[in-house]
């Protein structure tokens, strides 16, 4: 096998992973995880030789983007105080913890390689929190946190992990130049988050065909992550602020087939980029293995780093629960022991640990090897795979146990006012353009019954009296309707595809057609 048929045969089990997934109850990321685990203990099955330093641009930009777009702003803004609490607290505070448990196990190493090793395992993965966390229904401020908990943490990470590998390699090490290496990161991914978004927003407006705008979006991650980098700034807050800032930007743009085609792609991309980066996870392992010499000697040291983050996160949780309580009563903080445990069981490692661990240095600045390279793999890697595969799918029944679930009533109640507010703009605006181009009564009374129809098809609970009378009555024939609807298109769809078999019409003039066809009427 080689390594081509290799990475097609992981995309393939990523999408065979997501129905899997939904009928036994785990997550596609732990099956994949479990996935790269079994190939990475078959001989015959190659490593994937992807460069180091190419995983995380390569894996991280359009994941971050992915999941960014399903946010915005304002849940950070409600929530900043949670965030930063996790995302930067936690993850300094667990790095130093770390760190000290490292050096202590090995007091001849450098203490800056245990702040590697710190960096590298503070983060909880957003895809992998965020995808359990919506599958088990849990209330929408918790996988809001998490997630922005999950976005933001890697920055904290990435920045202590290079501050880190600067003063193993150099043999230097400044606390204010580390500070000011943090603030200027900060700043000039911020900076370069805020222009790319801006440009982006103008140039998806610009663009007037879906698959253009759909293009953009996909290569924007990668230029800012690009730019920030060269620039010395975090590459991962220039792309989760570009992405926050398109995301509001292109809302305004009402393209019906723009929002369909991007909502699918960004779908399918997600599915396929997660899904071989879980598997990469498994396949390294083969790695780590090979480089340990003597692993019942760092079975102590493993234990103890698992303990410290597993622990520490239960902790801290704790304790800025009571603080934030005091000092922010109005924030989305978890207000209760279950909901705590539920977030302190949900924060699993991933993705960006192992690309972390995998593009540590070989030698240093004298020529000589990093120090504890391999142990600080081996660690780093029985991190993940116990946050994946022991609190992964442990974490149903967690919340089973505590009782922490979704008040599906008060958001159902919301999303009713929203379809409330909507029909009534659609009805505002009916009858002013109604007045304004002086339409007929009668066909002004079918629009108005047509668009209160249509909601009422879309929001059964939020129709008015009459709307849900006129539903009630076509449910009797909607089956049938239905089919013979499905029927009618498919004729014609069958007709224009067999005219695409003929000479003298083109190909592309039929696609269009049947794409209209596919999409119906966008007006």
């Amino acid at each position: 096998m080689d390594q081509l048929v290799l990475t097609l045969v992981i995309l393939v089990a990523a999408v065979l992973a997501e129905p899997l997934g939904e009928r036994i109850g785990l997550a596609p990321s732990i099956l994949m995880t479990l996935f790269g685990c079994a190939l990475a203990l078959i001989p015959a099955v190659p490593s994937l030789n992807i460069p180091p330093e190419l995983i995380l641009p390569l894996v991280l930009p359009p994941l971050l983007y992915a999941a960014a777009r399903r946010t915005s702003w304002r849940q950070f803004a409600e929530n900043w105080q949670v965030i930063a609490l996790r995302a930067v607290g936690l993850v300094i505070v667990t790095a130093i913890a770390v760190a000290a448990v490292f050096h202590a196990w090995n007091p001849a190493t450098a203490v800056a390689a245990g702040v590697v090793l710190g960096a590298l395992v503070a983060p909880p993965d957003p895809v992998a929190a965020t995808s359990m966390a919506g599958r088990l229904g849990l209330p929408r401020r918790l996988i809001v946190t998490l997630g922005g908990e999950g976005l933001f943490n890697d920055v904290t990470a990435i920045v202590i992990y290079t501050v880190g590998i600067q003063a193993v390699v150099t043999g230097l090490f400044s606390p204010w130049h580390a500070l000011g290496d943090f603030v200027i990161a900060a700043v000039v991914g911020l900076g370069v988050g805020l222009l790319l978004g801006w440009l982006g927003g103008k140039l998806t407006k610009y663009l007037d065909n879906a698959t253009w705008q759909v293009a953009l979006s996909l290569l924007l991650p990668f230029i800012a992550y690009g730019v920030a980098e060269h620039w010395e700034g975090s590459a991962v807050l220039a792309v989760l602020v570009c992405a926050l800032y398109l995301t509001d930007a292109v809302t305004e743009i009402g393209d019906r087939e723009y929002r369909l085609v991007a909502d699918s792609f960004w779908d399918i991309a997600e599915m396929l980029i997660t899904g071989f980066a879980f598997a990469l996870i498994g396949l390294e392992l083969r790695v780590v293995i090979e480089a340990t010499t003597d692993w019942s000697a760092l079975a102590g040291v493993t234990a103890a780093v698992i303990a410290v983050v597993v622990l520490l996160r239960l902790v801290w949780l704790l304790v800025t629960l009571g603080v934030s309580t005091k000092l922010w009563p109005d924030t989305d903080e978890p207000f209760t022991w279950r909901e705590v445990i539920v977030t302190w069981w949900a924060g699993m490692r991933g993705v960006a640990t192992v690309a972390l661990a995998l593009a540590v240095p070989f030698t240093i600045a004298s020529g000589e090897d990093f120090p504890a390279r391999s142990e600080i793999l081996f660690v780093a890697f029985a991190v993940v795979l116990f946050t994946l595969l022991v609190q992964g799918p442990t974490l149903p029944l967690v919340v089973k146990i505590t009782g922490v679930h979704a008040d599906t009533r008060l958001e159902r109640a919301v999303e009713q006012e929203l379809w409330t507010r909507v029909v009534r703009a659609q009805l505002a605006e009916l009858k002013m353009i109604a007045a304004r181009d002086d339409l007929p009564e009668d066909v002004y009374e079918d629009l108005k019954d047509t668009l209160r129809h249509l909601s009422a098809k879309a929001d059964p609970e939020a129709a008015d009296a009459d709307a849900k009378a006129t539903l009630d009555k076509e449910r009797t024939l909607g089956a049938k309707l239905r089919a013979v609807r499905g029927a009618v298109i498919e004729a014609g769809r069958r007709e224009a595809q067999a005219a695409r078999r003929e000479p003298g019409i083109p190909p592309d003039v039929v696609d269009r057609v049947i794409r209209r066809l596919d999409l119906g009427p966008s007006r």
